[in-house]
């Protein structure tokens, strides 16, 4: 999968929360204050498009709907991928960092080992 601009990853996650859409409902979808002309969103949806980031479903009358190919994790899984890359793919100078912005609890780390045992569980049980 290709990457994302900051822009093209805000209509994903407008296309991801309200499902297949036209690009009108896209645009409609943003905040009136910061709202992005029709136009831009177009744009962005046909540069995603090219990118094999959405495909169109189907067309009513004029408009063309629009749905997400890939998925929310699989962008999310790229971001991490290419954010660890930075730190030369060790993950202890991002946890660190977590850890000392207060921004990592103890919930997460909780959520983090129970995800970590039902890996390590699916792995040997193959």
């Amino acid at each position: 999968m290709t990457k994302l601009s900051p822009f093209e990853l805000r209509v994903m996650e407008a296309l991801w929360k309200i499902g297949p859409a036209s690009i009108r409902e896209l645009q409609q979808s943003f905040p009136a204050k910061s709202r992005p002309a029709y136009s831009t969103v177009q744009t962005i949806v046909y540069r995603l498009e090219a990118k094999n980031a959405v495909r169109r479903a189907k067309k009513i009358s004029n408009a063309h709907i629009f749905e997400g190919v890939v998925s929310r994790g699989a962008v999310h899984r790229r971001l991490i991928d290419d954010f660890l890359a930075l730190f030369d793919g060790r993950t202890q100078p991002l946890m660190a960092g977590l850890i000392e912005s207060g921004r990592l609890t103890f919930k997460d780390i909780e959520d983090a080992e129970r995800m970590l045992e039902e890996l390590t569980k699916g792995r040997t049980s193959k």
